[in-house]
C-alpha cells in the first residue's frame, strides 16, 4: 500500500500552529493590519473569520507619535493588506512598511471623506487663521463617516479575497444596518441637547460633535497644551457656559484638565476615542457627555 504523508504533515502543522497560539483558520485567513483598534472592529465586521486583523498602535499609546516595534515590522512583512486611517504616524511609516513588503495592499480608508481642520483652542477650529491646519484624523468617531470607510474596506477585501466576495458583501450589509441603527440612537439622544458645549483636553471629538449638533471646545491648540493666557480664557469660557466637566483621554496626561476642573469647580472624566468595541464605546461616550450636560 502506498504511503500517504499528508495526514502526518497536517498533524505536524496543527501542532506547530497550536504551539504558536494560531488556529488553522487563522493561518489560512487573509492577514490584515490596521493602525488603531476601532478599525479592527470595522474590518472584522466585514471580513469575518476570513480575515485575521492585527492592530499596530497598542492600548494606551499615542497614534500621533507611535513608532512600530521590530516584531511588528516583521509581521508587516508577511501582511496581505494594511488599512490606513490618516493618523499622523502613517505619514512617516507607510513608505517604510511598503519597503518591507511591496506586495502588501495599502488602503486609505480616509480617502474622499470630508475633513475638518484640527480644532484649535476655544475658537473650535473655525477661525479663518486655522483653516490651513492639518485635517483632523478622528474620522472613526462619526458613524456617518464610518459608513464611507466601510465602503473602502469592502472594496479592498473583494479585490484581495474575491473567492469570499459574497460573504464580505453580506457582512458589509449587516454592518451598515448596525451603523445606521447606532446613528439613529445617538441622534435621538442628542436631539434633546442641541448645541450643547463640552470641554475636551485633546480635540478628538470634532466629527462626533458635528454629526450630532454639539459644540466641542478644545484645550489643546494644534496638538499643544494651552499657555497660561489661553488657559485663563478657557476657564472664563467654561464658567460663562456653566461647564463643570473636562473630558480627557487615557493616551494623554490630564494635568491641564485637572487644573481647569479645579478652577471651574468640576471634575475630569475619561473618554477613550481608541477603544476597540467601537459601537458600545460611542454609546458610553454619549452617556458621559449627556451626564455632563446635566451637571449645569
Amino acid at each position: 500500500m502506498k504511503f500517504n504523508p499528508m495526514p502526518i504533515i497536517y498533524f505536524l502543522f496543527i501542532l506547530i500552529m497550536g504551539a504558536a497560539g494560531i488556529s488553522p483558520a487563522e493561518a489560512s485567513a487573509l492577514q490584515a493590519f490596521v493602525s488603531i483598534a476601532p478599525q479592527k472592529y470595522f474590518v472584522q465586521k466585514i471580513g469575518g473569520a476570513q480575515v485575521a486583523v492585527s492592530v499596530l498602535v497598542p492600548p494606551g499609546a499615542d497614534p500621533h507619535t507611535y513608532e512600530p516595534k521590530p516584531a511588528q515590522m516583521r509581521a508587516l512583512a508577511k501582511c496581505d493588506i494594511y488599512f490606513a486611517v490618516g493618523v499622523d504616524f502613517e505619514k512617516a511609516w507607510l513608505k517604510k512598511m511598503v519597503s518591507f513588503n511591496s506586495r502588501m495592499l495599502i488602503v486609505h480608508t480616509e480617502e474622499g471623506l470630508p475633513r475638518i481642520p484640527v480644532a484649535g483652542s476655544h475658537d473650535h477650529g473655525q477661525d479663518s487663521k486655522h483653516q490651513a491646519a492639518s485635517p483632523d484624523p478622528h474620522i472613526w468617531l462619526s458613524p456617518p463617516l464610518v459608513k464611507q470607510q466601510a465602503d473602502h474596506i469592502l472594496s479592498a477585501l473583494v479585490r484581495v479575497d474575491p473567492k469570499n466576495e459574497k460573504l464580505h458583501r453580506a457582512n458589509y450589509a449587516h454592518f451598515l444596518r448596525e451603523i445606521e441603527s447606532l446613528d439613529r440612537e445617538l441622534r435621538d439622544l442628542f436631539s434633546k441637547h442641541p448645541g450643547e458645549p463640552f470641554l475636551v483636553l485633546h480635540p478628538s471629538w470634532g466629527y462626533f460633535a458635528r454629526a450630532y449638533g454639539l459644540q466641542m471646545i478644545s484645550m489643546e491648540m494644534e496638538g499643544k497644551e494651552p499657555k497660561p493666557a489661553q488657559l485663563q480664557k478657557l476657564i472664563q469660557e467654561a464658567r460663562k457656559k456653566n461647564i463643570r466637566v473636562v473630558f480627557a483621554q487615557p493616551q494623554f496626561s490630564s494635568k491641564s484638565a485637572e487644573i481647569i476642573s479645579r478652577e471651574i469647580g468640576g471634575g475630569v472624566v475619561l473618554v477613550d476615542p481608541l477603544a476597540e468595541d467601537w459601537a458600545e464605546n460611542l454609546r458610553r461616550a454619549a452617556r458621559q457627555f449627556i451626564s455632563a450636560f446635566g451637571k449645569k
